[in-house]
């Protein structure tokens, strides 16, 4: 048995056709659900992936937006972001009855994430989707956030995320894509930038900062060029530290 326990998950159906090569280093897997990528043809083919490696199945609903691959925040009414999330979780949901399979989680994506994390009408969008879902839904959520907080108050059950692959800001906000230390690479480097969140519940921030962070489930991002190789490294070494993944 070992002291710490994580989840690893990764965002997948994103049209970079490599669920086969990710899926069996995962836990649990975000799949986009047609809002900034994906289809039912795709949702389907990852459902079944997921399935055959008993990787948990997560919806990542998004703003509409597949020309910026929902990485850009659309001005939109909370009635219209209500029923653009409901439709996209409800395509999935259909994939999942057809194939027998469970929604065990949701997970906003991109820009949609960013903003639930630091304003209260959109976080109060995706809470009221979340309550419309008649089964207990996980939300992974960041810890702190806007989010996390206003879904507790509703009793749902927020799991915090940490991003494995990913540079935060002293205010727990991801650094900037435009910004070339956004992204970490180095396997070393990641392995040592989770350790620090699961043991001692502090992250280093890309200044060099110390902050306090709660984090159980990690983002390995598919789109990582070493995704492959970092989920491979992990799996290897989170044991060694004494983490189990599940």
């Amino acid at each position: 048995m070992y002291n710490y326990s994580i989840d690893i998950n990764a965002d997948v159906g994103e049209g970079l056709n490599n669920e086969a090569h990710l899926m069996p280093y995962l836990s649990s897997c975000n799949i986009a659900c047609g809002g900034h990528a994906g289809n039912l043809q795709t949702m389907m083919e990852v459902v079944k992936l997921a399935k055959a490696h008993k990787v948990k199945i997560g919806a990542h609903p998004s703003f509409p937006d597949k020309v910026n691959f929902g990485r850009t925040v659309m001005d939109m009414s909370a009635a219209d972001l209500y029923t653009t999330l409901k439709q996209q979780i409800r395509a999935l949901q259909k994939v999942l009855y057809a194939e027998r399979a469970q929604l065990h989680h949701i997970k906003p994506h991109g820009a949609l994430y960013n903003l639930a994390a630091k304003d209260i009408k959109t976080a109060s969008v995706i809470i009221e989707v979340v309550k419309s879902i008649a089964l207990p839904i996980q939300l992974y959520v960041p810890y702190q956030s806007v989010i996390a907080k206003q879904a507790k108050n509703e009793k749902i059950n927020v799991v915090y995320e940490g991003f494995a692959d990913r540079n935060y800001n002293p205010d727990l906000s991801l650094v900037s894509r435009k910004n070339n230390s956004a992204i970490l690479t180095d396997n070393n480097e990641i392995l040592s930038h989770i350790l620090g969140m699961i043991k001692h519940q502090k992250l280093t921030t890309v200044n060099g900062e110390k902050v306090a962070i709660k984090a159980s489930t990690f983002c390995v991002h598919g789109d990582n060029k070493n995704a492959i190789q970092i989920l491979k490294f992990l799996k290897l070494e989170l044991p060694k530290n004494d983490i189990g993944i599940q």
